[in-house]
């Protein structure tokens, strides 16, 4: 049976999916005129991530390192910070690099601890918290630790902003701190020695979409200024010049991480960072390469590192340790120069990851029962398990938010209190929500889209529930959100070319801000379906469209038959009608290169 395609606006509303189709409106004629040197696919493209005049177009085709990275010194407190930390490596001062768990705070530690090295200061050390013990951010037991162990100043990486009443107990024991963060202003800042945080009010910095990792960056750009006007060489006699570029690697790991929009200067520096990574000198991401099958025995990569291989195959790894083990594991294998120890800690990571995959799998299938039995029609979900791991929770509410595509929070127990962890869809701010339900938290932290929090008691979920839910209904108007698709246009599977191919090259790196084109064929026929894989859990189809020319097309996990998935190899049979969302790609082996489709979601006629 054809079904009917309903159209309201630009919206193509599919009966009996969880998933609405946007196809998104076509620019003006006037965007076409104002612009005629560009191809229209890439006008379109442009136009629909809201990249409008000349000078953002420009910027986002062809970023410069020399002219797209603002001056670190725009930051208003940033001469104030570099002073500070100049002055302790002048008089040998200790100075502690407070990180955060995940991989922008790793990355962002490394950053600034990759600089002390360099310039062959020695009394630092680093601290990063365990997420079951420690919590995320700053914490008075740390202070006083520091202290003990006569601390002067701390820096603190990814965290900091919301730890007043932490840095005014470092200020009483007589040590600075300076923040470097980008998560979401609390009311009132902390009384730190200084700040840099691209979105506090007043803030003169122009870029504010900075990762942790882009803002310790920034920190170390701000450092590094001093040794080029003196003309001082670093370590090795590498230039600062180089030195900083050299950096990028991390700073890209940081940016595509953390999913901040890579657009503006954050797109420049994952962009020239992807290059960095791509040759990478750390011994310890080489054998985390090999670990991951990237690279071979001989140091080549197999195929080129993208934000890709980062958000899928590098980030999560480095953020295992932290989620089933302690951060320190992903620190030391970044920072190490001793190649036993680099496979070692590599190996450990790999072995964290696996065992990360096993533990979300086995959480998400309860957390998904949950919502079927009692909240199908909730507006705000929310999933608790005594058994779940404080690790493992933040992978819990994403997995539920992109399968449901609403505000989802899961909770566990933790050392007697509730640790939980939300994720957002468009349109709902969880951060503000939360800042005006400070009753609730004992602690919360993070930004519009995801956050974390810690609740006294099992009983205080129940008000976290009527009091969240009820935020959101004021929010949005009583709006009950619904897993939406962007469709930047619609093809046929004939206009798939490498033409097309060489459009979409140009808006590499993609993230979020700037997601891979999404496009839709309607009617297309089915000739052979099969499910490949190791287990069979990928459907790859044979099909026609306008013509008789045969396209393979891939569905990643779409015969992984379970609670968030229909086998799509028993839907279908040869000469099937479907309409396909799809992505375009190039999958390359043996040395050949082909053009790969990828469904992104799919809809029997």
């Amino acid at each position: 049976m054809t079904v009917r395609k309903l159209y309201t606006s630009s919206f193509v509303i599919v009966p009996n999916m969880s998933k609405l189709w946007k196809l998104l409106d076509a620019p003006p004629q006037t965007f076409f005129e104002e612009h005629p040197e560009l191809q229209k696919t890439v006008a379109s493209l442009l136009y629909n991530r809201n990249i409008r005049t000349q000078e953002k177009i420009d910027e986002f085709l062809n970023p410069d390192y020399s002219e797209d990275i603002h001056d670190p010194y725009l930051f208003r407190d940033m001469r104030r910070a570099c002073e500070r930390i100049l002055t302790a490596i002048k008089n040998d001062e200790r100075i502690v690099v407070h990180g955060d768990y995940d991989a922008d705070g790793v990355s962002a530690s490394i950053i600034i601890t990759s600089f002390f090295k360099a310039i062959g200061f020695a009394n630092f050390d680093v601290f990063l918290p365990h997420r079951e013990t420690d919590g995320y951010g700053v914490n008075l037991k740390t202070v006083a630790m520091l202290h003990e162990q006569k601390t002067a100043l701390i820096i603190t990486c990814d965290c900091g902003i919301s730890n007043t009443a932490e840095i005014e107990k470092a200020n009483e024991l007589g040590m600075d701190v300076i923040v470097t963060d980008h998560h979401a202003i609390p009311a009132v800042l902390p009384p730190a020695y200084a700040i840099i945080h691209p979105k506090i009010e007043g803030e003169t910095y122009p870029d504010k979409g900075l990762a942790g990792g882009g803002v310790a960056f920034k920190l170390v750009q701000g450092l590094l200024r001093h040794y080029r006007e003196q003309n001082i060489q670093l370590l090795n006699g590498q230039t600062p010049d180089a030195f900083e570029k050299w950096l990028l690697d991390m700073v890209a790991i940081a940016s595509v991480a953390d999913m901040v929009p890579l657009v503006g200067e954050s797109r420049t520096l994952t962009k020239y960072g992807l290059i960095v990574l791509n040759k990478t000198k750390r011994i310890g991401l080489q054998k985390l390469l090999l670990e991951a099958r990237l690279m071979d025995e001989d140091g080549s990569l197999k195929h080129e590192i993208d934000a890709d291989t980062i958000g899928f195959r590098i980030a999560p790894r480095i953020n295992a340790a932290g989620r089933m083990n302690h951060a320190n594991v992903a620190y030391n294998m970044l920072a190490t120069a001793d190649g036993t120890e680099a496979v070692d800690l590599a190996f450990e990571l790999n072995k964290n990851n696996e065992e990360r995959q096993k533990k979300t799998e086995e959480y998400a299938r309860v957390a998904v029962r949950q919502v079927e039995e009692s909240q199908k029609e909730s507006p705000v979900l929310f999933v608790y398990d005594g058994d779940w791991t404080t690790g493992i929770v933040g992978l819990i509410a994403s997995r539920i938010k992109e399968k449901y595509g609403r505000p989802s929070i899961a909770m566990c127990p933790n050392n007697g209190q509730i640790t939980g962890s939300g994720r957002s869809v468009d349109g709902f701010d969880l951060i503000g929500a939360m800042r005006e339900l400070p009753e609730i938290f004992l602690k919360f932290g993070g930004h519009p889209m995801a956050a974390g929090f810690s609740l006294v008691s099992k009983e205080s979920i129940t008000e976290l529930k009527s009091k969240l839910t009820a935020k959101y209904l004021e929010k949005t108007n009583g709006a009950i959100c619904q897993p939406t698709i962007n469709i930047d246009a619609k093809l046929t599977l004939e206009e798939v070319n490498w033409e097309l191919y060489d459009v979409l090259e140009k808006f590499k790196p993609f993230g979020q801000g700037n997601p891979k084109p999404k496009y839709l064929a309607e009617g297309v026929t089915v000739d052979k379906i099969e499910c490949i894989g190791k287990e069979a859990k990928h459907l790859r189809l044979v099909a026609h469209h306008t013509t008789w020319v045969m396209r393979k097309i891939l569905g990643w996990s779409f015969c992984n038959e379970n609670e968030d998935n229909v086998n799509w190899s028993k839907q279908l049979k040869p000469g099937d009608k479907v309409d396909i969302v799809f992505e375009v790609g190039v999958n390359e082996w043996n040395g050949n290169r082909e053009l790969q489709l990828t469904i992104a979601d799919l809809k029997k006629q």
